[in-house]
């Protein structure tokens, strides 16, 4: 078990790439502190990570709450006595050009994916500078790399995601606290779903989209919990302040 004995918070567990990883953690040894504001499906994943004989806690709320974010993290403390792994895989999508989007869903956007990264991040690395040794994983995309239309304020919050990685990479590698994004590609996930549902025509969206990958196809959320799990685990040692893809050949296409 690559994770035995260590302890992992997890933001969006409640589905996708959250849940996906957040279960492969568990099966892996470690407890995981699973975060999201959607309460059954925490409830869900809790559910299938007992099934494996796994062991965890669920936290329900806004993660770009500050509060929140400081009392999960010093209950898990408290609780456990260390934290391994922050993974910050929370995120929000509205869709829409910088003349469509309306303001507050432009905040809404920014909240989750780039509040819920450094909130937590802010909470998480006193005690992981403690310890001399711990993983933060933050969700970018693929987008954030190569650009894309009609999705301006998820793009732009990716790319902020991207750059917070790297500065927090070279401000904590000295306390020993290893930082890296994921950008994946278009995955098979509840919030892609509801992307494409955007459009009045999604079927055309939809297979562009997928063509869009060299592979031909949209990726599974457990292929990016991997690469989740390798950054989490001493495999990824000499491994910070990067940018892992896992597209499908998108960027290469």
């Amino acid at each position: 078990m690559r994770l035995l004995g260590r302890t992992a918070i997890v933001t969006g567990a409640g589905s996708g790439i959250g849940r996906a990883s957040a279960m492969l953690f568990a099966r892996e040894g470690a407890f995981v502190a699973l975060v999201d504001r959607d309460g059954m499906g925490l409830l869900e994943t809790m559910a299938a990570i007992g099934e494996t004989n796994g062991d965890g806690s669920v936290h329900v709320g806004d993660v770009g709450d500050a509060d929140f974010a400081n009392s999960v993290v010093a209950e898990i403390v408290a609780r456990r006595g260390r934290l391994d792994v922050l993974m910050t895989a929370a995120g929000f999508s509205c869709g829409g050009t910088v003349l469509t989007t309306d303001p507050a869903d432009w905040d809404a956007v920014f909240r989750t994916n780039v509040g819920g990264t450094w909130l937590w991040s802010r909470a998480a690395v006193p005690q992981m500078q403690r310890q001399g040794s711990a993983s933060i994983i933050t969700l970018a995309s693929q987008l954030a790399i190569a650009g894309g239309k009609g999705n301006s304020a998820y793009i732009a919050a990716k790319g902020a995601i991207i750059s917070l990685t790297r500065t927090m990479a070279l401000d904590f590698a000295d306390d020993g606290v290893r930082v890296n994004a994921i950008a994946p590609g278009a995955i098979d996930t509840p919030m892609l779903r509801r992307s494409f549902a955007r459009h009045t025509h999604p079927d055309p969206v939809r297979e562009a989209s997928r063509n869009r990958h060299a592979m031909k196809r949209f990726g599974k959320a457990e292929e990016v919990a991997e690469t989740a799990l390798h950054l989490a685990s001493d495999a990824s040692s000499f491994t910070t302040g990067t940018v892992m893809v896992v597209d499908g050949g998108w960027l290469a296409a």
